[in-house]
């Protein structure tokens, strides 16, 4: 038996393939593409807070964000199949690529999104969901976003031990390789009004960010 709650190691990884996930790369509510590159104008960073379905529905909403999607990030397996992913033999998370126009929201507001929208302290499940694929992880694309995330980190832990909540659990890392999930993936909330996906925050808010 497999513990989807224990990271595989790269040398044990499914091997995945060469091939891309095909994907139609226009989002199903924005209109707009989810595909690489996007413009210079925008900025580009990486959630993983649980069932992807219900992340990416949450991120989309956000003023200022023009799209997303969902994917495989984190892990060992080239282009692995959601089928590879649920096995816990791949090492990757449920992951949500965001592009957001920095003009009308920032990296700040949508870390405040990100953490008070997802218990961070669960280790390798959240909520009903068990496994490494459910880890709350932080993928970012620039030294900036890098700080501020370890930032909002510390801050939201404070907050959290007032509380009496456990401690974050949340990895931060340089964003490596994404892989675009399946295409019936893609927006599913929209596409399927009634799916269900159960992510939900601790009930702390996160205390403003002092300047530095």
């Amino acid at each position: 038996m497999v513990d989807k709650t224990v990271m595989v190691k790269s040398a044990e990884a499914l091997p995945g393939r060469e091939e891309q996930m095909p994907v139609s790369g226009e989002h199903y509510v924005h209109h707009t593409s989810y595909l690489r590159p996007f413009d210079k104008s925008m900025e580009v960073t990486y959630f993983a807070m649980g069932c992807f379905w219900g992340a990416e529905r949450l991120l989309w909403e956000q003023p200022g964000v023009v799209t997303t999607a969902v994917g495989y990030a984190g892990g060992y397996t080239p282009n692995p199949t959601y089928e590879e992913v649920c096995t816990g033999q791949t090492g990757h998370a449920e992951a949500v690529l965001v592009v957001f126009d920095p003009v009308r929201t920032s990296y700040e507001r949508l870390l405040k999104v990100f953490f008070e929208s997802h218990d961070p302290t669960q280790g390798m499940k959240q909520g009903g969901d068990i496994g490494t694929q459910y880890r709350s992880m932080l993928l970012t694309t620039n030294p900036y976003q890098y700080r501020i995330a370890e930032r909002a980190l510390e801050n939201y832990q404070q907050a959290l031990a007032q509380s009496g909540k456990e401690a974050i659990t949340t990895e931060i890392h340089p964003a490596e390789e994404f892989y675009y999930a399946e295409e019936y993936h893609q927006q599913y909330l929209a596409k399927n009004p009634n799916g269900y996906c159960g992510i939900a925050g601790t009930g702390v808010c996160m205390p403003p960010m002092v300047q530095s």
